[in-house]
C-alpha cells in the first residue's frame, strides 16, 4: 500500500537532484565570474584560500581597471554596432534566400540548400587570407565595416538553412489563399508568411548576433586600432599581457557580456527552441 507513494517521493527525489545538477552545473560560470569580478589581487593567488568564497572584503578595483585603464566601454559601442549591421544584413539576405530554398522543388533545390550550408563549415584560417586581400583593395583596413562585410560570410550561409527548414513547415495554402484574396505573391510573403515565421527570425537574430560577439580572428586580422576593437579582440589584447593575466577585469569584461546575452536566450526560450526545431515544439 506504501510502495506507490514511495516511488512517487523516489522519483520526485531523483528528478529534483537531476535538475539541480544541471542547473548549478550551468549557473557555475557566472557564479565564477562574479565572485572573481570582486576580488581583490591577494584573494586571488593566495593558495591557502577557499577559492568559491571571498576571503577578503570584495573589491571594485577589476571594475575600475576595466572600465578607466581600457577602452572597454568603446569596445562594446564597436561590438553593438557590428552586431547589429551583421544582424540586418543576414535578415535582408538569409530570409529570401531560405524561401525561395523552401519553395525550390526537385534535386537542384536540395543541391543548392547543401552548397549554401558546407560555405559555413570552411574554417576562418583558411578564409582571412583572401578576405584581407580584398579588404585591401576596398580600403577598409582599420574599419568596423571590414567586419560588417566580412561577417556574413557565416551567418548568411547557417541561418538561410535554418529559414530554408522553417519555411517549409507553412503550407504552401496560406499563401494561396492569401493570393486569392487579392495579395500579390510579395504581399503574401511579407504579411502572411514572415509573421508566422517569427520564431525562425528570432532564432537567427540571436544566432547572427552571438556569433559576432565572439568572433576573434576576422576581428584580429582586420582591426589594428585598439579604438576599432571589439570585445572579442580588445579585452584580452589588454589584459592578458605576457604571462599576466588580469583575472578580475578579464571575468568582469565576461559577466557584463554575457549576462545580455543569457538574459534574451531565457525570455525567448521557447521561441528560440520552435526556431532551432523547425517549429515542431509549440
Amino acid at each position: 500500500m506504501y510502495t506507490t507513494p514511495f516511488r512517487r517521493w523516489l522519483a520526485r527525489g531523483g528528478h529534483f537532484l537531476i535538475l539541480a545538477a544541471f542547473v548549478t552545473f550551468c549557473a557555475f560560470p557566472f557564479y565564477w565570474m562574479l565572485i572573481t569580478t570582486f576580488k581583490d589581487t591577494h584573494d586571488l593567488i593566495n593558495t591557502a584560500n577557499n577559492p568559491f568564497l571571498f576571503n577578503n572584503p570584495p573589491t571594485l578595483e577589476n571594475l575600475r581597471v576595466l572600465f578607466f585603464d581600457t577602452q572597454f566601454g568603446r569596445w562594446l559601442i564597436n561590438t553593438v554596432v557590428v552586431g547589429l549591421s551583421v544582424v540586418a544584413i543576414t535578415l535582408v539576405l538569409a530570409v529570401p534566400a531560405g524561401y525561395s530554398l523552401a519553395r525550390l522543388s526537385g534535386r537542384w533545390g536540395q543541391r543548392l540548400a547543401i552548397g549554401i550550408f558546407l560555405t559555413y563549415l570552411i574554417p576562418p584560417t583558411v578564409l582571412f587570407i583572401p578576405f584581407s586581400r580584398i579588404i585591401g583593395e576596398l580600403g577598409l583596413q582599420d574599419s568596423l565595416w571590414s567586419l560588417v562585410l566580412v561577417y556574413p560570410s557565416f551567418t548568411v550561409p547557417f541561418c538561410t538553412w535554418l529559414l530554408m527548414g522553417f519555411f517549409k513547415t507553412i503550407p504552401k495554402d496560406i499563401e494561396e489563399a492569401a493570393m486569392i484574396d487579392g495579395l500579390s505573391r510579395f504581399g503574401a510573403f511579407f504579411k502572411v508568411v514572415v509573421p508566422i515565421s517569427m520564431p525562425g527570425l528570432l532564432t537567427v537574430v540571436i544566432f547572427a548576433f552571438t556569433l559576432v560577439m565572439q568572433e576573434f580572428v576576422y576581428a584580429l586580422t582586420f582591426i589594428t586600432s585598439s579604438s576599432q576593437y571589439t570585445v572579442s579582440v580588445g579585452v584580452p589584447t589588454f589584459l592578458v599581457r605576457g604571462d599576466v593575466y588580469f583575472w578580475g577585469s578579464l571575468m568582469g569584461a565576461c559577466l557584463i557580456v554575457s549576462i545580455p546575452v543569457a538574459l534574451v536566450y531565457n525570455f525567448f526560450v521557447d521561441r528560440f527552441v520552435a526556431g532551432f526545431t523547425v517549429g515542431a515544439i509549440k
